[in-house]
């Protein structure tokens, strides 16, 4: 593995429940150091360097900041990779997909902004829970296929409360 480990870059020990706050002051402390700027009179290796690093660092950053990307990320690390876009043997949780779809697209036939504020608030907390349930058994090894499915759970939350920020911005023109 060429590139460091995504904690061991901001200095943190491999953890799902971090300081975001913290995490941001870290981040563009290290940004201000390796911003390819800084390198503009360096020779060109060294200016490819600069701009790796930086691009390790933003990666590094996205990763870490994003909760579902923290949680496969550390089950990633561990030797677990979760797929992006793999078959969900989750029936309880493909039903819930179904009806947050329907709910959504009635929402936009009905044009509603309040519901679809509410419906937001609903997928937030929805979210809270299973960052969680994951930050509760991602250390028990015991428990990978719960902490695989939470990680895929979350995923599709991401996805859809991006969906409901697009209706927002089409209800919003």
């Amino acid at each position: 593995m060429g590139t460091p480990c995504h904690f061991a870059l901001f200095e943190l020990k491999p953890e799902f429940e971090l300081d975001l706050a913290s995490l941001a002051d870290r981040y563009r402390e290290l940004a201000r150091q390796v911003h390819p700027d800084r390198f503009a009179d360096a020779g060109e290796s060294e200016q490819r360097q600069a701009l790796e690093r930086s691009a390790n660092l933003n990666e590094a950053y996205q990763t870490l900041k994003s909760p579902s990307r923290r949680a496969r990320y550390l089950l990633a690390i561990e030797g677990h990779e979760v797929p992006l876009e793999a078959t969900v043997q989750d029936p309880a949780f493909l039903m819930q997909q179904m009806h947050w779809r329907e709910e959504l697209e009635e929402l936009h036939e009905q044009a509603d902004l309040d519901g679809v504020a509410a419906f937001k608030s609903r997928l937030k907390q929805a979210q809270q829970g299973l960052n969680d349930d994951f930050a509760r058994i991602w250390q028990d090894s015991e428990r990978r296929a719960d902490a695989e499915r939470l990680v895929r759970r979350m995923q599709f939350l991401d996805k859809l409360t991006q969906e409901v920020r697009q209706l927002e911005e089409r209800l919003d023109d």
